[in-house]
């Protein structure tokens, strides 16, 4: 007799977006240029070239703030969630989310970054957002920083380089903790703080051709990193302060690396990049930095420079719980010159033979989740939350009106899978909300038609179409995942 995999009760079943993939109104109601109205629309780059997929230089931001057009700049208008959030919160709900996981455009609040007082406009937007999904009984997750610091604060402190920077995200931290506390339990300060040197530009503010050479350019990034450490550390102190009962939350980007071959020089490959990935989480969880990287600023001279208190705030302040994206593994070799490589946007590596890929390269791993996760919980002890994972496929709109996506229910049924065996082996998980629960401008090549969501949306990639939501199949079917607590596998 086949077993029935009950998840356990009160688990957050929902789905994720981010403003500046689906908000639009990039110039609406006071709100400021951030680093997404520089993203610009790339269809044709290979898929494992994800490093030119994200990069943006100082001749591209210059280009993006001479024009107001956003049809080369994709987020800018997104798929108008700012006016459409009502429809779409109840289509989540007819799903039956328990949460939505989505962010706050600091440019809304704070249009360029330093101001001292709020754009009111701004925080009234996000009031009704909350109030909407209270109304349906669902608990927002919010992130603070998704991918949306002010560009003012990238051509004027050189991104989160500057430690003034700091002081700014814990204002807006505090604003929002404050004009909040009685709509939003759920907190993550930083999205996938790992993706620092994968697309600087997009996470931390650092324009690459600023910086003589590498070791500069890693300086400024791991500068860029502590910064942020210390500004989520803060913001966690604040928000025990101003919101008692509230949570925060961690992310990391869950790089789950094998070696290609048993010889020890491929294993250690793979030791080597599953530790790094380590590193982020270490500091915000543990509260301390790593003896190896410590030491790696001095074997290479990189002067990041730790205030006089930052360690105590750090070890004072680490967070509630680990949330984390999984969307890939990749492998690694000594010889990986003459191996056949593939990727998506998150990184790249040799084509793994055992597993399937989507149409972006990505290899899809559901056992890689499951081994991930394993490997979080033994190492960190605390509950830990897939807050991103999904496929971006090409879906087709029939003639009737109804999208099969039959490969996207495959996706999610084995992953889905998977996260029930590691409850089995004991991982406190607290929740699961796929990536793009409504199709969204993809945050590397700014692209729709590379589709993640339950729901589609009538729009190209050049922003023509209704813009009508559309339930496909695979709604449907995570409506049943939600409703049995995942029985219905």
């Amino acid at each position: 007799m086949q077993k029935q995999m009950v998840f356990p009760n009160g688990f957050l079943w929902g789905g994720a977006i981010a403003a500046n993939q689906v908000e639009g109104a990039w110039d609406v109601d006071g709100k400021g240029m951030s680093v997404a109205d520089v993203a610009k629309l790339k269809p044709n780059i290979a898929v494992s070239d994800y490093k030119n997929q994200w990069h943006v230089g100082s001749k591209d931001i210059k280009e993006a703030m001479a024009t107001v057009d956003p049809l080369y700049y994709p987020k800018r208008r997104g798929i108008d969630f700012y006016h459409h959030y009502e429809e779409d919160i109840k289509l989540f709900a007819e799903m039956g989310f328990k949460v939505l996981r989505l962010s706050i455009a600091w440019t809304r609040i704070f249009p360029n970054g330093v101001e001292t007082e709020p754009n009111q406009a701004g925080l009234n937007f996000y009031r009704r957002v909350f109030e909407t999904l209270k109304k349906y009984h669902i608990e927002p997750v919010v992130t603070l920083s998704h991918y949306e610091m002010p560009l003012y604060l990238v051509n004027h402190y050189d991104g989160w380089v500057s430690r003034d920077v700091i002081d700014f995200f814990v204002r807006f931290s505090k604003v929002v903790f404050n004009e909040y506390k009685d709509l939003v339990k759920y907190w993550i300060s930083f999205n996938e703080i790992d993706s620092v040197f994968r697309h600087p530009f997009t996470t931390i503010g650092v324009v690459e051709d600023k910086y003589e050479n590498q070791d500069r350019l890693d300086e400024a990034i791991y500068q860029a990193v502590h910064n942020q450490f210390v500004a989520s550390a803060l913001a966690t102190k604040y928000l025990r302060e101003i919101s008692p009962d509230a949570k925060m939350g961690a992310m990391i980007t869950k790089t789950q690396t094998y070696p290609e071959t048993c010889n020890p020089k491929d294993v250690l490959l793979a030791s080597q990049a599953n530790r790094k990935n380590y590193f982020y989480s270490d500091v915000q969880v543990r509260g301390e930095y790593p003896s190896y990287i410590l030491k790696e600023f001095k074997d290479r001279g990189l002067n990041v420079d730790f205030g006089d208190n930052d360690l105590e705030v750090l070890k004072k302040n680490t967070v509630d719980y680990l949330s984390l994206s999984y969307y890939m593994s990749r492998v690694v070799s000594v010889d990986m010159d003459s191996k056949e490589i593939t990727g998506g946007n998150l990184t790249s590596g040799i084509k793994n033979p055992y597993l399937e890929t989507s149409d972006w390269g990505w290899q899809i791993d559901p056992i890689g989740l499951r081994i991930g996760l394993v490997d979080l919980y033994d190492r960190y002890q605390i509950p830990l939350f897939i807050v991103e994972n999904g496929l971006g496929a090409k879906d087709h709109l029939k003639a009737d009106g109804t999208i099969e996506d039959d490969y996207r229910i495959d996706y999610f049924r084995s992953h889905i899978e998977q996260m029930y065996e590691a409850i089995q082996e004991g991982v406190e998980l607290m929740g699961y909300t796929p990536w793009g629960c409504i199709d969204l401008i993809s945050a590397s090549t700014s692209q729709m038609d590379k589709r993640y969501g339950f729901i589609y949306v009538d729009a190209d990639d050049f922003g023509q179409g209704s813009y009508q939501r559309i339930p496909k199949k695979s709604f449907y079917w995570y409506k049943d995942i939600i409703e049995s607590n995942g029985a219905s596998l």
